[in-house]
């Protein structure tokens, strides 16, 4: 039985660090009233003429080293964004090329904050189905390119940063082998007017800046998320008290903490890196995976739960050992 098993992680982030102090000097907010709404402390900010291939290509490079492979052994790249370098082509081959590969295949994915999960889930399909061995799945960002920065409402919120993790074809039938075991994708698009950037190619010909309803984000990703975990678990007989770690998208610490409570899973295992990261969209929960494996938390035999909800609305799960 074919398997995708994650066989190394990395990630990236821009020097520059933006302070919730710093913010309150370009508009009207505080420290304290941004830590208290979002649990975010600081964010970080791609420098002039560092592209969101760049990013996704420094955490890719670090994946691969973790992963103890090359360039010449990946044979799939998705790149999970909002925020390419161009309209066209697919950020993924800019990192294709800046890898140095000229074989396999790469290609974007786009559902918001939902994206990695979406690439995961892709990869894996085509891991099993036998048209790749190896695959790069990396979420990157420069949500900063999309702020309006006289929006105290958006403008805190999002980072910038690349996460990316390598993914290999194994076989074998050990029920306790590392390995995805579950995912599950959704999305509702009536939602889409909630979370959206006002602007597009087809539509206005301008990229547009992020708009959101903030209580009506809220509201759904606390609520949505249930169904994807609830059928993961019921696919693989795992539950809330039998996962190791859970690594959600890393929004706002207070749907991160709601979402634990509704799901019931323990205070301890979940991951939280909003504070200093602030939410990178689909680099997010790439990241987190990063922070906990390299800090020593994640560990071989772990079970870990993703999760992750998006502009659209999309959202996803992946149930997946280490």
């Amino acid at each position: 039985m074919a398997r995708s098993v994650v066989v190394g992680s990395g990630s990236y982030l821009p020097a520059r660090i933006l302070t919730n102090d710093d913010l309150a000097r370009m508009v009207d907010t505080s420290d304290e009233w941004i830590v208290q709404r979002t649990g975010i402390r600081q964010r970080h900010i791609a420098a002039e003429g560092e592209f969101t291939s760049d990013l996704a290509t420094h955490a890719a490079r670090r994946a691969l080293e973790n992963a103890r492979l090359t360039p010449d052994d990946i044979d799939l790249v998705i790149v999970a964004t909002t925020t390419p370098d161009q309209t066209f082509p697919a950020t993924a081959v800019a990192v294709q090329t800046k890898l140095g590969m000229t074989h396999g295949a790469a290609f974007d994915i786009q559902a918001v904050c939902s994206g990695f999960v979406f690439g995961l889930t892709t990869a894996d399909s085509m891991l099993k189905a036998g048209l790749a061995r190896r695959a790069l799945v990396i979420g990157a960002e420069t949500m900063s390119r999309l702020l309006d920065w006289t929006d105290r409402t958006t403008c805190v919120l999002f980072g910038d940063g690349a996460g990316a993790v390598v993914l290999a074809r194994e076989e074998g039938d050990d029920p306790n082998a590392s390995g995805i075991l579950a995912a599950r994708l959704r999305s509702d698009g009536r939602h889409q007017d909630k979370l959206y950037a006002d602007g597009g190619p087809s539509s206005t010909g301008t990229v547009g800046h992020l708009r959101m309803e903030g209580k009506e984000v809220f509201r759904h990703a606390v609520g949505m998320i249930t169904d994807v975990i609830e059928d993961s678990f019921a696919l693989t007989g795992m539950s809330a008290a039998t996962i190791d770690w859970f690594v959600p998208h890393q929004a706002n610490i207070r749907i991160i903490d709601a979402s634990a409570k509704k799901l019931g899973i323990a205070d301890e295992k979940v991951v939280r890196t909003v504070a200093l990261h602030g939410n990178t969209s689909a680099a997010s929960i790439p990241l987190a995976l990063s922070v906990a494996v390299s800090d020593g938390r994640i560990r071989k035999g772990d079970v870990v739960l993703l999760e992750a909800m998006g502009g659209g609305f999309t959202w996803g799960a992946v149930l997946l050992r280490w």
